[in-house]
């Protein structure tokens, strides 16, 4: 019998989807760099398959973080496609940050944007880590971009040194300020910080610096599909996540553990699950929501998330560790991404007043917890902002793309 136009070209379309080649990500994620192993106290060897710590950040890296100097004041991420600026300039208000890609011409060109947060935190490198006593590592490759800590003789922090985001929090921070989500390439975090400061004697502008970006318009844009097994593609990362969270919280070493019984299990049909690592984890975060806002976690309706007893988001455990503090700490925490309001325990008036839990960073913030230990022993959380500490925290699980 012979085949119709029809059918003749059915088949050609099938050859030619059967040898072309794979569609490129629009939303590569970009390795955290990190190549050492850790337990709850300190660098480990790789454990394998069955041993305690096993399935953690360095043992499914990812692509290594690759950039290009082009001699003219710009920079290409060759697993991204991102162009950057440099050098960041001088600190600068939210607004004049915003208006001034406009004028940027580094390298001769003029299309120089305010980089999202997505994109901005393309550039972290978790193989940094800040000792208050000195001698830490920043959180990108200094090889190829400018950076500065904090200025201690003009009144600052050496963490004072973030760098803005063209991504405005939804919601507000703090006592209802406005806020901006930036990069702490001093101390590996994502927060939402304010557009002004307030004070005793009124508010002032906030001023952080800013680098500007150019090309792969799509980079942080998710494209989600369900597929109708417990799972949703990423088809822009490539990464595969699993629909329903761990629907219960605990310690770090336990969330690996935990892991890995899925892949025993065959949980949904695959036994190649991972704890995300931060770059992950953080790409499926929807910025665009909030709860006190869209009254739901960021991240799409598409995934379910647990809603803890006292009307909370769980924090998420990833796979990297952060290597903050002295050394006698080095390893004893590790990163997770907050969904839902990223809480803080705040004094009015400060340093004597009552307590109020407050959304101090914003929901979408990246910051660390200890790995292991007891909640309670951290009434008043921790750090200036006074972050909760949980601890006990939930876990997705991701494979693909990355994921071995």
């Amino acid at each position: 019998m012979k085949c119709t136009l029809v059918q003749a070209a059915l088949v050609a379309l099938l050859v030619d989807s059967a040898f072309a080649p794979e569609r490129p990500l629009s939303y590569p994620i970009v390795g955290t760099g990190q190549t050492k192993c850790y337990d709850n106290s300190g660098e480990i060897s790789p454990p394998g398959p069955g041993q305690p710590f096993y399935g953690q950040d360095a043992q499914h890296p990812g692509p290594q973080p690759s950039y290009r100097d082009n001699g003219d004041g710009a920079v290409t991420d060759l697993n991204t496609g991102l162009m950057w600026v440099q050098t960041r300039g001088g600190k600068v208000t939210w607004d004049a940050a915003v208006a001034g890609a406009a004028a940027c011409r580094v390298g001769g060109h003029s299309d120089w944007r305010m980089p999202t947060i997505k994109e901005l935190y393309s550039l972290i490198s978790f193989t940094g880590g800040f000792h208050p006593e000195g001698n830490s590592i920043p959180y990108i490759d200094t090889r190829h971009f400018g950076f500065k800590y904090g200025d201690p003789s003009a009144g600052e922090r050496p963490i004072d040194c973030q760098d803005w985001s063209a991504t405005p929090y939804v919601s507000t921070t703090m006592n209802g300020n406005a806020t901006v989500f930036g990069v702490n390439f001093a101390d590996g975090r994502i927060k939402g910080y304010p557009k002004y400061r307030r004070g005793p004697g009124g508010g002032t502008v906030n001023t952080l610096y800013v680098r500007y970006v150019r090309g792969n318009p799509n980079y942080g844009k998710n494209d989600f599909h369900d597929n109708g097994d417990g799972t949703i593609t990423d088809r822009a990362t490539g990464l595969m996540w699993a629909k329903a969270d761990s629907g219960r919280g605990m310690n770090w070493q336990a969330a690996l553990a935990w892991v890995q019984t899925k892949n025993k299990e065959n949980y949904l049909g695959h036994n190649d699950w991972c704890l995300p690592n931060a770059k992950e984890l953080q790409s499926i975060v929807d910025y665009t929501r909030a709860p006190a806002v869209t009254q739901s976690p960021a991240i799409d309706p598409r995934f379910q998330t647990t809603k803890l007893s006292d009307g909370e988001y769980p924090f998420f455990w990833t796979g990297t560790t952060h290597l903050e503090g002295p050394p006698d700490r080095q390893g004893t925490a590790a990163i997770y991404v907050s969904f839902g309001r990223a809480l803080g325990w705040m004094q009015f008036p400060p340093g004597q007043g009552d307590y109020r839990l407050l959304d101090v960073h914003g929901a979408g913030a990246q910051r660390s917890d200890p790995k292991r230990g007891d909640p309670a022993a951290f009434p008043h959380g921790r750090g200036p902002q006074g972050d909760v500490i949980m601890i006990l925290n939930y876990i997705r699980c991701v494979r693909g793309g990355a994921a071995p």
